[in-house]
């Protein structure tokens, strides 16, 4: 990942609306979540939704897969993890082994 593409993820989930999302669709696992339940379960408005979903998937957090005429969304860890490699890729003075309790921990098998 390079450092634009981590902005764009930073930025996508720095607002409110946008990180409940993406917890929602992260407790949701691979099943995922169709676009007009997230929007039902937030409280939010379809078409306010949609544009926080588009945002979301540019910066390689979220995934649309479409099942006949439903969207269903579903959290991208492999996005996820790339962010999370980034932050982390020269922690620990050099030394990234100290990191790798950190590092397990927030690895699924997702």
């Amino acid at each position: 990942m390079d450092k634009q593409t981590a902005l764009l993820a930073l930025a996508a989930l720095g607002q409110d609306t946008r990180l409940e999302v993406f917890r929602l669709l992260v407790r949701a696992g691979a099943e995922g979540v169709p676009a007009g339940e997230v929007a039902s379960r937030l409280s939010i408005v379809q078409n306010t939704m949609s544009a926080h979903l588009k945002i979301l998937g540019h910066a390689g957090l979220v995934r649309a897969e479409r099942e006949g005429r439903t969207i269903r969304y579903v959290a991208d860890m492999t996005g996820f993890r790339d962010l999370l490699a980034y932050l982390m890729e020269d922690c620990c003075n050099g030394a990234p082994e100290l990191c790798q309790p950190v590092i397990q921990a927030v690895t699924c098998k997702c």
